[in-house]
């Protein structure tokens, strides 16, 4: 594994710290599913770790939230506590468990709660201003990659180990 080091304007996921951060966003933030919008703020937070792209939380004021529908799957983040998870619905397509949230997260964490992040790689179309996201590959993380961000990133196949 070898650092990409950033242009101008650009950030290293490698610069990131552990445990991870909590942001305010200043960017507009969509997601898109089944040709509907069902997310759109100005107000999401992004999550920064040491070697994953960001993933971005969206307050549930701004997002349609009769297409979530909650479901029994939970899990554990050591930093942030106990995940719960929604499947996205609209019209007739749905994803499961494409989406989570915390409901009671930890200390240093608790301005994340109720907020929702999506997997990219499960929406029609994420996007960061005016910019689509890529989905970060693997399926365990789910950091939203944009031209401003520089890896490698974690996920992928022989990443693992880092």
């Amino acid at each position: 594994m070898k650092r990409i080091e950033p242009k101008p304007g650009q950030e290293s996921v490698w610069d990131y710290p552990r445990p991870p951060r909590v942001e305010d966003v200043s960017k507009h933030v969509r997601v898109v599913f089944n040709g509907t919008v069902i997310a759109d703020t100005n107000h999401a937070k992004r999550v920064l770790e040491t070697s994953h792209p960001p993933v971005y939380y969206i307050p549930p004021e701004d997002i349609k939230m009769d297409f979530l529908h909650r479901t029994q799957q939970t899990t554990y983040c050591e930093f942030k506590g106990r995940a719960g998870y929604y499947t996205v619905r609209v019209g007739n397509k749905e994803i499961l468990e494409a989406a989570w949230f915390y409901p009671n997260p930890v200390q240093g964490y608790e301005t994340l709660k109720d907020h929702v992040a999506f997997y990219p790689s499960r929406m029609e179309a994420c996007y960061l201003g005016d910019e689509q996201v890529k989905a970060q590959e693997g399926d365990f993380y789910c950091g939203w990659i944009t031209s401003d961000i520089v890896g490698p990133f974690k996920g992928g196949a022989g990443t693992w180990g880092w």
